[in-house]
């Protein structure tokens, strides 16, 4: 075997680092949290609602902070949304706790204290798995879910584009495929 078939494995150079950037502000960052889970209604019309609050610094996302009350069923079409338009692999929900929802039960069922505490821990692990993933970060219905107060279920479904053009030093956030072509369109007619 010669020299140069032999891979180099030297350590790359690196700077020490300083209290600045060890302490200072995370390069990239995507905080979601799940907490103060409130019940409604009566009887069959009867659900938990959890606050989804997100922070971030992604250049991907229009908003840099947002909250939102999300129901299970909200966490049930942003996983079959993802599961039919991307090509990720969607973990999955915490169960759906059918015994728990029978009647004549001695406790109080889905709305026990335990059960919305654990189940709230598992969508909060979910969102996180999910919305870590590059991939599911330019899908328009997780943008939507963490976003917007409420769920256009007739959405067009597609990507979110993050472009940065050096030319005219602009950035677009938050922009859909079409949205994104039909704004080129009229640049080129502009002349831009």
């Amino acid at each position: 075997m010669s020299d140069t078939a032999v891979a180099d494995t030297r350590r790359l150079n690196s700077k020490p680092q300083d209290l600045t950037d060890a302490y200072g502000p995370p390069s990239n960052f995507l905080e979601i949290d799940i907490f103060n889970p409130q019940t409604v209604g009566v009887g069959r019309a009867r659900f938990t609602t959890y606050e989804v609050r997100m922070r971030t610094n992604l250049p991907i996302f229009k908003l840099k902070e947002s909250c939102v009350r999300r129901r299970y069923s909200d966490f049930e079409w942003l996983k079959n949304e993802l599961e039919r338009d991307s090509k990720i692999v969607v973990p999955p929900l915490p169960g759906k706790a059918l015994k728990r929802q029978l009647p004549f039960r001695g406790d109080e069922g889905i709305f026990e204290e335990s059960f919305i505490e654990e189940r709230r821990q598992g969508l909060e692990q979910f969102i996180n798995k999910i919305a870590g993933h590059p991939l599911a970060q330019n899908e328009r219905c997780l943008h939507m879910f963490l976003q917007e107060e409420a769920i256009d279920r007739n959405y067009v479904p597609g990507k979110i584009l993050f472009i940065y053009s050096r030319e005219t030093h602009t950035e677009r956030e938050g922009e859909t495929e079409a949205e994104r072509e039909a704004g080129s369109t009229q640049e080129a007619r502009r002349g831009t």
